[in-house]
C-alpha cells in the first residue's frame, strides 16, 4: 500500500523507476509485523503524536528504502526516528538528523535539494539510495539485537536487487555492524581483525568498500562531534570509490 501511495502523491525516487523486485520487496517491509516491541512503539507513537504534528497523520508502520535504484552507493542508517520517518513514511525525512544528511547530500550533488520534510516534496536522489538497518522506530533509538537480525534479511534481499551499488556508507557504530553482518550473511568473507567504526573508516569487504561516518544525531551535532564539512568529506570519498 505504502508503496503506490507515495509515487501517487508525486513522489520522486530518482532517474528511473523502481524494478518489480525492489517494489514488491518495498510492500512486504511495509506490511511487516514481525517484532511486537517495534509493532507497539510505531502505533503508539503514531497515536499519541507529538505536539508540533498533531494535526498531521502518522505513517506509523516500516519504512523502506528509497532513491536512485540506480544508485552506486547506498546510505545506510540506524532506524527510523519515531517523529521523522515514522512520521512522514520515509527514513530521514523530517528530522533534523535528515537535515544534515540531505544538505550534505545536495553539497556533493546526489540530491536535488538540500532539505526533505515530505515524501511528496520533490527530493530526488542521484546515485544514491539511503536504507536503515532496522526499518521501525524503536524505543530510545536502541533497536535489540534480535530486532535488528529479524530485519537483516531485507536488507541482504534490498542489497542484491541494487545491483549497481558499489559502496556502502554507514552512519553511525549500529550501521557499521549492521554492513558487516549484512554482507557476511551474503557470503563475503569478513576481514580479521573485524573492522572497527570510526569516522572516515574504510575497508573492503569482497569487492565492496565500507566507508564510516558519525551518525547526524544532535548528540553528535549539537556536541560538535560531527561538524559541517566532515559528512561532505566521506561522501566525496564515497563518490571517488564508486567511480
Amino acid at each position: 500500500m505504502a508503496s503506490t501511495e507515495g509515487r501517487d502523491r508525486g513522489e520522486v525516487r530518482g532517474p528511473g523507476p523502481l524494478s518489480a523486485e525492489l517494489a514488491a520487496l518495498e510492500r512486504e517491509i511495509t506490511e511487516c509485523r514481525a517484532c511486537p516491541r517495534l509493532v507497539a512503539w510505531r502505533e503508539l507513537i503514531a497515536r499519541e503524536k507529538r505536539a508540533a504534528f498533531a494535526t498531521e497523520e502518522y505513517w506509523g508502520r516500516p519504512v523502506p528504502g528509497f532513491g536512485d535504484p540506480e544508485a552506486h552507493v547506498v546510505v545506510l542508517g540506524l532506524a527510523p526516528a519515531a517523529h521523522g520517518g515514522n512520521r512522514t513514511g520515509r527514513v530521514f525525512t523530517g528530522d533534523r538528523s535528515g537535515d544534515w544528511l540531505f544538505a550534505a547530500l545536495h553539497a556533493v550533488g546526489m540530491a536535488n535539494q538540500p532539505t526533505s520534510v515530505s515524501r511528496d516534496d520533490g527530493l530526488r536522489l542521484v546515485g544514491c539510495w539511503i536504507a536503515a538497518a532496522v526499518r521501525c522506530a524503536p524505543p530510545a533509538n536502541r533497536p535489540t539485537p534480535a530486532e535488528r537480525d529479524q530485519c537483516m534479511p531485507f536488507a541482504i534481499r534490498e542489497l542484491a536487487l541494487l545491483r549497481a551499488a558499489r559502496v556502502i556508507f554507514c552512519l553511525g557504530g549500529f550501521a557499521w555492524d549492521a554492513a558487516l553482518r549484512i554482507l557476511a550473511a551474503g557470503g563475503e568473507e569478513i576481514p580479521r581483525p573485524r573492522p572497527r567504526f570510526a569516522h572516515a573508516a574504510e575497508t573492503w569487504v569482497g569487492e565492496k568498500p565500507l566507508l564510516g561516518c558519525y551518525h547526524p544525531s544532535q548528540q553528535n551535532t549539537f556536541t560538535g562531534r560531527l561538524k559541517p564539512g566532515m559528512m561532505e568529506d566521506v561522501l566525496r570519498r564515497a563518490q571517488a570509490l564508486a567511480d
